[in-house]
């Protein structure tokens, strides 16, 4: 879905609702940005690279 179907579905208001959200939210912690990107990279603790299993 691109950025002109999403405000097609949601319109302009509801778009700037959810910006003025986001702006308030505060800036995550250095840990937890640290613990994250940890997740992000090696999912499930793995170290060797994932490869696709055959269907």
């Amino acid at each position: 879905m691109d950025r002109e179907q999403r405000r097609h579905l949601l319109g302009d208001e509801a778009i700037a609702h959810i910006h003025r959200r986001v702006a308030e939210a505060p800036q995550p912690s250095e840990e937890l940005v640290a613990k994250l990107r940890r997740i992000l990279t090696r999912p499930a603790g793995r170290t060797d690279p994932v490869t696709p299993r055959p269907n």
